[in-house]
Order: structure tokens, then sequence, then C-alpha cells
């Protein structure tokens, strides 16, 4: 249809030029009427008592929009992004003493030294290949997007089921290592221990459920309070060691209860050959302080722009603030002879600040400070696996390794349904271990170099393939890297595997065929609904069209099937009731007959079986036997407002229509009849009503005060939206036919329509005042323009399907639901 304008003789076309590409502006008449915009329909839906609550928990939903808000800078993303791994510097000294000293005696705290020199090697390597991964993948996803780009998405399952269970076990490691800082200062905590790890870890995914920024104010804070309280400890330590004044401790006092680790009492230890199993294990759990480490990759998405430099370079800051803090602790212990205890309280690290800062009023209090710091990090560095295990099963999800919920945003743009399984599974290991952190440790570092080696590995198939600049120095850094951290797999495989690596090693292989299961019943189904759809869209439609409305009981529920069906205006409407009860039969025909419903025959079939299903698929069959009857079943069903009702009634109507929907051309459709909730709903419904028709002065002036709240909120949300590049913009609803305007707002929908020869793109431009329809004639597609894209738009308001229009418009696009929807 032209687009029409104001009086014979006049050329209207949109501000974009003339209706088709080279040909000159159409004349056309006046039309016989004025097109409005189109109003935006509010219309009053009660929320459900759920969604109440949730909003009452959580607060307002957030729109998509706003996930471009989320980015973080460098100094908020290390106090995010680093807990986990910065916090680990506060038990990975204690895990390696915890096995060298009951063997090797007081020479553990010689020999723990140099493992840790080695394990800071293993850092600055495994640093270097992040930071070439980090170069070259700038979205969110880490070792396993490496892998899937690299080695093909079965592969990559691999790297998937490491971080899925590093990102688990995180959880429960730092939330129980945290609670030992806290029973360490407050020693009579020690029986509570599982309660107080379980409520952080609720509060944790409760912080997390709020939604990203939320959870980033919360969890930052703790990770610089961290640094400098316990960065202190490590300067005055070094000061103290320099004057000579910090000296080798006793055993603190101890309890029966809680004894330290035995110490070892063998002057031939070294000649032993289980002293090499000894000093691996003892490297294997000290590498469990570069846990964490691959945050940065995993949550690359989350940084402000230039994203690659940001999160290198916060990379860079925090495996140095690591190392630091890691050696630190390894040189102060090694001095001061701090020994840990087998119920982890008090920690390597209390016993630390106490010889440093002494036991005097100001020790006492920074001994407090630190252990509050310590305590805090602790519990927030579970928050890393907060932020990245959702992310991950979205990805692994999208590429139909695990279920699709996991790819759905909750209420405040959250993956809420990884965050809840990850929750669920954590509890279920702290309750396991009974929150023992050496029990944890051995679950721990599995997973997370196995994602080291194939970050690693992927990266050396990337260099060998792109040979881009500097690929050869790229091929060593990340062959060392991937060499080094395989090898921490195996030693904690094969050191740890009587304490609790067994589980890992058994869990691992299984999760990983599950997700190669699970994709192939992905693809299966994908091939079944796919195979044969154009050609069963094309297909000739059958001649004959029969309606089947299946009687139980005439009431309300049976009116609205039956006043539906004629809406269809089928070729044949049949009422049927399968008599399952002589009497009651007998009563609905006498009860038809009575209302009258002559029209509308009821047939009564035998039932002797009493199989309301397998009657139902007999029926079916029959009659659509002769291959040219489209059958539509309507089976009524009445919704109950709340569970208890639901209780009281099966769900007939349902199994009915997945049996009758095996058959070719059988369609059922479930037609629901909502019954309230009782006197209680019916009463407050009755008010409610009551309100809306005579509304009390009070009531009209809060809803009014309501009202002006709501359009002041919108006015400065549409403000933010659009800024500056609105100015001189008018509300849509205020446009007029025949008049060049400038409007913003958000696209609503938007389809191609087929036209005279060619294809229009038409979109729904709205606001908060109305809606107004944008024509791109010969347009199939433009970049950017989809429902959630925000417009600005100028050009003339004509008339297009009698319907206010704007043909070819000029528009500039404000910000498009891609960026907004981008992982982070």
């Amino acid at each position: 249809m032209d687009l029409e304008g104001a009086a014979a003789g006049d050329a209207v076309a949109g501000a974009g030029g003339p209706s088709m590409p080279g040909e000159a502006p159409r004349r056309v008449t006046a039309p016989l009427h004025r097109p409005t915009a189109s109003a935006v329909v509010k219309v009053d839906l009660p929320e459900t008592l759920r969604y109440r609550l949730k909003n009452s928990l959580l607060g307002p939903p957030l729109v998509n929009e706003r996930l471009s808000d989320e980015r973080l800078g460098r100094p908020s993303a290390l106090g995010v992004l680093a807990p986990d791994c910065i916090s680990s510097s506060a038990y990975g000294t204690e895990e390696m003493l915890t096995v060298l000293i009951p063997f090797f005696g007081l020479a553990g705290f010689v020999l723990v030294v140099p493992i840790t020199m080695a394990i800071l090697g293993v850092l600055f390597f495994v640093t270097l290949s992040y930071l070439d991964v980090i170069a070259f993948y700038t979205k969110a996803g880490g070792a396993y997007v490496v892998a899937r780009e690299n080695f093909g998405a079965r592969v990559a399952q691999v790297a998937a089921v490491a971080l899925l269970i590093d990102y688990t076990v995180t959880v429960a490691v730092q939330t129980a290592a945290g609670t030992a800082a806290l029973t360490s200062a407050a020693p009579r905590l020690l029986p509570y221990t599982v309660p107080i790890t379980i409520g952080v870890i609720l509060l944790l995914c409760y912080g997390n459920l709020r939604g990203i920024r939320e959870a980033g104010k919360f969890f930052a804070f703790p990770t610089y309070f961290f640094i400098a309280s316990l960065g202190l400890v490590v300067v005055t330590g070094y000061a103290k060691k320099i004057m000579g004044t910090l000296n080798v401790h006793a055993i603190p006092a101890h309890t029966a209860a809680n004894p330290p680790v035995a110490i070892g009492t063998h002057p031939s230890g070294y000649l032993y050959g289980a002293a090499f199993i000894i000093l691996l294990k003892s490297f294997a759990n000290g590498g469990s302080s570069l846990t964490g480490l691959e945050a940065i990759s995993n949550g690359v998405g989350a940084f402000r722009e230039p994203t690659s430099q940001n999160a290198r370079q916060t990379l860079v800051i925090m495996s140095s603030v690591l190392g630091f803090l890691v050696l630190g602790v390894t040189l102060l212990a090694h001095w001061t002879h701090a020994v840990p205890f087998e119920s982890g309280s008090p920690t390597v690290v209390s016993q630390e600040v106490t010889y440093v800062l002494g036991t005097g009023p100001a020790g006492k209090f920074l001994f407090y400070v630190v252990q509050f710091a310590t305590m805090l990090i602790l519990y927030t560095g579970g928050n890393t696996s907060f932020n990245g295990f959702p992310f991950l099963a979205n990805f692994v999800a999208e590429d139909s390794y695990l279920p699709k919920q996991l790819t759905r945003r909750g209420h405040r743009l959250a993956f809420s349904n990884g965050i809840i399984v990850l929750t669920v599974v954590a509890l279920g290991l702290i309750l396991a271990t009974g929150a023992r952190l050496s029990a944890l440790v051995a679950l721990y570092a599995i997973g997370v170099f196995t994602g080291f080696a194939m970050a690693g590995s992927g990266m050396i198939k990337h260099h060998l393939t792109a040979r881009g600049p500097k690929w050869r120095r790229g091929v060593v850094v990340n062959a060392i890297s991937a060499f080094l951290t395989a090898l921490i797999v195996l030693i904690f495989a094969t050191v740890k595997f009587n304490e609790g690596a067994w589980v890992v090693v058994i869990v691992g292989p299984l999760m990983y065929f599950g997700l190669i299961r699970l994709h192939r019943q992905y693809t299966v189904e994908d091939e079944q609904l796919e195979e044969g759809a154009a050609e069963a869209a094309e297909a000739p439609v059958l001649t004959r069209h029969t309606v089947i409305v299946l009687v139980d009981r005439l009431d309300m529920a049976t009116a609205r099937a039956l006043q539906y069906a004629r809406t269809l205006h089928p070729d044949e409407l049949r009422a049927v009731h399968f008599a399952l009860d002589p009497q009651a039969s007998q009563q609905l025909e006498e009860e038809w007959r009575r209302l009258g419903l002559s029209d509308l025959p009821l047939d009564i079939q035998e039932c002797e079986d009493r199989r309301l299903t397998r009657a139902a698929l007999e029926l079916a069959a029959e009659t659509v036997a002769d291959r040219k009857t489209e059958l539509t079943i309507l089976l009524p069903r009445r919704i109950f407002a709340s569970g208890w009702q639901r209780v009281l009634h099966d769900n007939t109507a349902e199994t009915i229509a997945t049996a009758v929907g095996h058959i070719e051309h059988v369609n059922a459709t479930v037609v629901p009849y909502q019954l309230s909730g009782g006197w209680w709903s019916n009463r407050r419904e009755w008010r409610r009503k009551s309100e809306l028709i005579s509304p009390s002065p009070h009531g009209q002036r809060s809803a009014d005060k309501a009202a002006d709240r709501d359009r002041a909120a919108r006015a400065l949300s549409h403000r933010e939206a659009f800024g500056d590049r609105a100015r001189g913009a008018i509300p849509i609803g205020d446009v007029q036919w025949r008049q060049r305007v400038r409007v913003a707002g958000k696209v609503r929908s938007v389809r191609v329509q087929p036209r005279a020869g060619t294809s229009n793109l038409e979109c729904q431009l709205a606001d908060d005042s109305g809606m107004l329809l944008l024509v791109f004639q010969g347009r199939r597609r433009i970049p950017g323009i989809q429902p959630g894209a925000r417009l600005v738009v100028e050009g003339m308001v004509g008339d297009w399907a009698r319907r206010q229009a704007i043909l070819n418009p000029d528009y500039e696009l404000i910000a498009g639901p891609e960026a907004a929807l981008e992982p982070s």
C-alpha cells in the first residue's frame, strides 16, 4: 500500500527518500481517515504471590539493557574477581606444612621454602599463558572457549568438567577456610563450624541472585582490606627479621581435643623412599595457592573497554600480589615455626600475626583486624565461583551439553539456575566433609589445573595454526605452562588418591560421558524437529476439520471449551462424554437437554474398562482413519489458584493430550478455566473491584500520587536511556498525521512483510505514550534494528495499512540488544 498524503496531488514520502530505490516519489490521493498513533495499552494483571515475594527479597527486576552498565574497571574487577586467588595465600602454606611437619619434623620449615619457590615458578608460567589467552580471546569462558575453538566442542567438555568441579569445590574450600579464620579468633565458635559455613554459602547465593552490580559492591572491599592487613604483617615481619627481633616460637597452648599436627621425629627421613612422595604431596597441596588464577580470563567480558588491555593489567597485578603474599607467609612460617593444627584452628596465619605483631593491646587489636580481613576475603573468595560457574554453565548449555535451563537469565539478570545449582552442590560438600579444609583440598586443585593445562594446550594449537607475530614465543610459554600444570594434575591424582582425589578421578569421567550423552539427545531431538519441517509447513491442507470437545461434566470450564470450539468454525463439531458411571452420564444428558443445547448433540460413548486415555486414543484414530480429516480435541481444564487445591484434582487433560498427540493429524488443545482461591480470594477480588468502581478520595489521591511517581520515573528512565541525542524528540502519542517529527523509543517488534513483489522491514517503535510503525522499503534486515534496540528517528508521518507510519525514516541507533546481552 502506498503512503498516503493529506490531499490529492501531494507527494509524501519518508525522510529516507523515495518509496523504492531509483523510483520517483509517488503521488497519492487523500485518505478517507486520519490515522493516529497506536496507544500503549496498560493491562492491570495481578502478580502472583511468588513473584511479589521475589520482588521483596531480590528487588525489582532488571531489564536486559542494564547488562551494558554492569562493566567493571580495573580496581573494581580486581576486587570482584581476585578474592579466590589472593585469599589462597591464607592457607596455601599451611596445607604444605600439614604434610611436611608430621614426616620431616622441624626440617619441614626448611623444605617449605624451596617448594614455595617451585610453586611461584608455576605461577609465573601460568600467568604468561593466561596473558596470551586474554590477548586472543576477549569473550568470557577462559579455558573452555580456548579448548572449544582449537580442539572442538567434545574435547572442550574435558575443560568444562574440570572447571565445573573446581568452581563447586572452591565455594566449599573458601567458606570452610573462612570459618577456620573465624574460629581462630573466637575458639568458642569451633563446634558451630558447619552451621556457620552453611550460612555464609547461603548469604553468597543471595548476594549473587540480586545481580552483578550488587555482588561487586559487596565483595570488592574485602580484597583490598585483606591485601593491606596481611601485607602489613608481612612487611613488619621482614623488618623485624632484618633487625633480629623475629624469633622461633614454641607450639602455642592447645587442648587434647584440638592438638597440633604430629611433629615427625625421623632424623633419617630424607633417606626414606616415601620422602619423595611426601614432597610431592606438599607440592600438590601448595598448588592450591594458584586456584582462582583463571578468574580474570573466565570473566574477561566483565571488563570495560579496552577489554583485553584492562584484563591483562589486572591479571599481572593479581599474580604479583599473590606471589608477594604466598612468599611472605611461607618465610614467616619458616622463621617463626608456626605449626598447623589438626582441626585447622588456630591457623598458621593467625599464629604468624601474633608472633609478628605481639600480644600487647595494639598487637591484639591488629590480630583481630587481620583475622577479620582474612575471614572476609576467604568467605568472599567463594564469590569468584558464583561469578564463573553460571557463565561457564551458560556457555556449555548453549553448546547443548548441559540443560537449556542454565542459559536463562533470572529476575536480576544473573543466571539464577546456575547459582542455585552451585549452592546446592557446595552445601552437599560441606555437609559430607564437616567443613574440614584438609578433606576438601584433596578435591580442589585437580579441576583448576586441568583447566590450566587445557588452556595452555589450546593456545599451542592456536599459535601453530595462526602463526601470528611472536608465535614461537607463544608456543614455548604455553608448552611449559601446559606441561607443568598437567604434571601437577598427575601428582594430585596419584599421591592424593586415597585422601579424596579418587572422587574427582571417578566423577570427572562420569560427568564427561554424561555431557556427551546429553548432547547426543539434544542432537537427536533437533534432527527430528528440523527434518522435513519446510515440506510439512507447505503440505496440502486436509479437506475436513473436525473438533471434538471431551465433556466430563457441564460447568463453566466445559462451557468455555464449547464457546472456543465454535470460534474454530469446523466442518463437524462434536461433544463426547465417556460413560464411566451410568448414573452420572444420565444426569449429564438430562442437564444437556434442560439447557437447550440441542444444536450440539452430546455423544455418550461406552468405556467399559474405565481407561479414559485408551478410549480417547481409539476415538481419535477412528476419526482420522480416512486420511482426509484434521482433528482437534479440546480438553477443558480447571486451573486452581493454590497448591493445596491442585492436590485435590488429577491431571487427566494433560495425560490425554500427551497420548493423542502421537497420532498423525490429531491436535490436542487444553482450554483452561481459572478458578478463584476460595472465600478469602473472592473477598479480596470484590474489594479490589469495588475500589476500581468507586474509589475513596484518599485512595484516589494515593493512586494519583503513584501515577505521578510512575510518570516521573519513566521520564527519568527515558532521559537516562537516550541522553542528549533525544533532544527535540516528542512523545510518540503526540505525533500528528502529515507532520515531520523526531521521536525516540524502543523497538517493540520486527517483521519482514512481503508486499507488491518486494519485502519490507516493518518495526514497531514504542515509548510510554504510544507506538509508531516504521517501514523500510526493500529491506529484509538492517543491522542493529531488532527487538530491544533504542532508536531516535525522524521523518514524515503518513498512513501505511491504515496505521500511522514513517516510511524510510532517518534513524540513529542508540543501543542494540547485542551489546546488552553479551555475557560478562
